[in-house]
C-alpha cells in the first residue's frame, strides 16, 4: 500500500472503536437514532480511510506505471481504477 500507513491505520482504528461502541449500544438497547448516528460516523471514517488509500494508488501506483513507459501496465492501472469508481457509484 502506498498511502500513509499511519493515517490509514489511525482512521481504521477509530472506525473500529466506533463500531465497538455501536455494538455496546445495541446490547444496551439504546435509542435507534443514536445508534444510526454512530453508524454514520463510522462510515464517514471508513470513507476517509478509503480516500487516503485511493489517493496513494493514484499518486504512486498509477503514476509509476505511467512513468515506466509500460503502456499496458499504465492502462491496466487506469482500468482498475475506473472499474472501482464504477462499483462505488452503483
Amino acid at each position: 500500500m502506498k498511502a500513509d500507513h499511519k493515517t490509514v491505520s489511525r482512521l481504521v482504528s477509530n472506525a473500529r472503536g466506533q463500531l465497538d461502541a455501536v455494538l455496546r449500544m445495541i446490547e444496551e438497547d439504546r435509542y435507534c437514532m443514536d445508534i444510526s448516528t454512530q453508524l454514520l460516523a463510522a462510515q464517514s471514517i471508513i470513507k476517509r480511510a478509503n480516500r487516503e488509500v485511493l489517493k496513494g494508488h493514484v499518486e504512486h501506483c498509477i503514476r509509476e506505471a505511467m512513468e515506466s513507459g509500460d503502456e499496458d501496465a499504465a492502462e491496466q492501472k487506469v482500468q482498475e481504477l475506473l472499474e472501482y469508481v464504477e462499483k462505488m457509484t452503483k
